[in-house]
């Protein structure tokens, strides 16, 4: 009888991190419907939620994150890594896993800690342009890279030998037909009759920054019925937005906040354009689905790497790119107006963008971690 392959994926802190994984799971799935797939995390991040709701069990470590902010505690970090990794090691004989991979972000890296202890191959993801402190540890303890942009190459220890394979993203927008999904959307989401819309997403938690400016636009717009914003608040500033667009006199044809959003292929395919974060999945899925986009890259993020990440399209003419302390109303109005007034502008944005590999990325990511499953429990030269 064939043993069931069995793959444990380290993701957790941010969707960022998560949705791959969970696409990666996916695709691993698609190829071996008998696969025993499960997750490494913590219990800080949206793994403690996202994880099983799709499905899959999450296992928890004691991690903390690689973080100079943490101060004192930074010190802590070795020690840290070795008490999460036996953990993980733990994990993966009860899983009796083939294959780890990591796909960045803290909550991986005991993973990929627990590999190495286990003598079982490794594959790491790296979703950024600048990679972060996880991978950029983690590529050390592994022959086997992947990344979703060329330029992280020169940023992994031996990031020579890394294969790029985009952006793991979910099938429903890998395969996204906008047009045909239009009409499905627009009543999803009741948007009115003639109306443009504007997506604005924050990312998994929200973003406060876009939100106010979207709320202050929405106020600015309130009298025009010709377009229609679309606010992804998440869920801890609903309230308070909503309360904000009734006192600011915004009725429903205006906007709407919404706390999440569980079906992107709809929200991509109503959008005319998304005002957003710029992390890398959201850059994935941009130039798949060829939606043109405002982005507005965290100031804070590691290596200032969303910065990075949004010129891969703002350089292609996919996507403007607006400071975060200059994401306000007022900037936002002179910039979004004149293209929402410019139907065929709009049309050569989203043809812009390269799509690369991230409509197959999954697949890609999947064939090396089952390529892996058939070796030896002992580090090998990655080939692509």
């Amino acid at each position: 009888m064939r043993t069931p392959l069995s793959v444990v994926i380290g993701a957790g802190g941010t969707g960022g991190h998560i949705y791959p994984g969970l696409a990666l799971a996916e695709a691993l799935r698609r190829a071996d419907p008998d696969a025993v797939i499960s997750f490494i995390g913590t219990e800080r991040g949206l793994e403690t939620t996202l994880i099983p709701a799709a499905g899959y069990r999450l296992h928890t470590v004691d991690m903390i994150p690689f973080d100079p902010a943490l101060g004192a505690k930074r010190f802590l970090l070795p020690a840290a890594l070795l008490r999460s990794g036996a953990q993980a090691r733990s994990v993966l004989r009860a899983q009796k896993a083939q294959v780890v991979v990591g796909m960045g972000g803290y909550p991986s890296a005991p993973a990929i800690v627990g590999a190495k202890m286990a003598g079982l191959p490794s594959v790491i993801h790296e979703s950024n342009a600048v990679p972060g402190r996880a991978n950029q540890f983690a590529a050390r303890l592994t022959e086997h890279l992947t990344v979703a942009f060329d330029g992280s190459r020169a940023h992994l220890s031996g990031g020579e030998r890394a294969r790029t394979v985009g952006m793991p993203i979910a099938a429903s927008l890998a395969a996204l037909d906008r047009p045909a999904l239009r009409e499905e959307a627009r009543r999803a989401f009741g948007i009115p009759e003639g109306a443009r819309v504007v997506l604005f997403n924050g990312g998994s938690l929200g973003a406060a920054r876009l939100t106010a400016a979207a709320v202050g636009l929405a106020a600015r717009w309130r009298g025009r019925g010709d377009v229609h914003l679309l606010i992804k608040t998440g869920p801890a500033a609903l309230a308070e937005t909503q309360r904000k667009l009734i006192d600011a006199g915004v009725g429903p044809v205006a906007a709407q906040a919404v706390p999440y959003l569980d079906r992107m292929d709809l929200a991509y395919a109503v959008a005319d354009l998304v005002v957003c974060r710029a992390g890398s999945a959201t850059i994935a899925e941009l130039a798949t689905t060829g939606v043109p986009a405002v982005l507005v890259p965290y100031p804070y993020a590691p290596g200032d790497h969303q910065t990075h990440n949004a010129r891969v399209l703002s350089d292609a003419g996919a996507a403007y790119l607006v400071p975060d302390a200059e994401t306000t109303a007022d900037r936002l109005a002179g910039l979004i107006d004149p293209l929402l007034s410019d139907p065929a502008r709009l049309a050569v944005m989203g043809r812009a963008a390269d799509p690369g590999h991230h409509a197959r990325a999954a697949d890609l990511l999947a064939e090396t971690v089952i390529r892996l499953a058939g070796q030896p429990t002992t580090e090998r030269e990655f080939t692509s």
